[in-house]
């Protein structure tokens, strides 16, 4: 569990979106699949989806909220996560 003061991360997926699909893989590879991201599926859950939009302004994925803030981009993504989360 993540002490009080750390980051909260939320990552907005679909499962056809390849981009999604590199992300979530570069999760599993380094042992981030553990809960400490929590992976919303904007297709499954209509809430996640209103959110994205409502928050980020537009529905892109892969989106990553770092403590409500959205970044999005596959690669940026990732260079964050390998930078603050391993």
């Amino acid at each position: 569990m993540p002490a009080p003061d750390s980051p909260s991360y939320r990552l907005f997926v679909m499962p056809g979106c390849p981009y999604c699909q590199k992300v979530l893989a570069y999760l599993a590879r380094v042992g981030l699949d553990d809960g400490r991201v929590a992976v919303e599926d904007i297709t499954s859950d209509p809430a996640a989806r209103d959110e994205l939009v409502r928050v980020g302004g537009k529905g892109q994925v892969p989106c990553l909220f770092v403590d409500g803030e959205p970044m999005y981009e596959s690669d940026d993504i990732i260079a964050y996560l390998g930078a603050n989360l391993r």
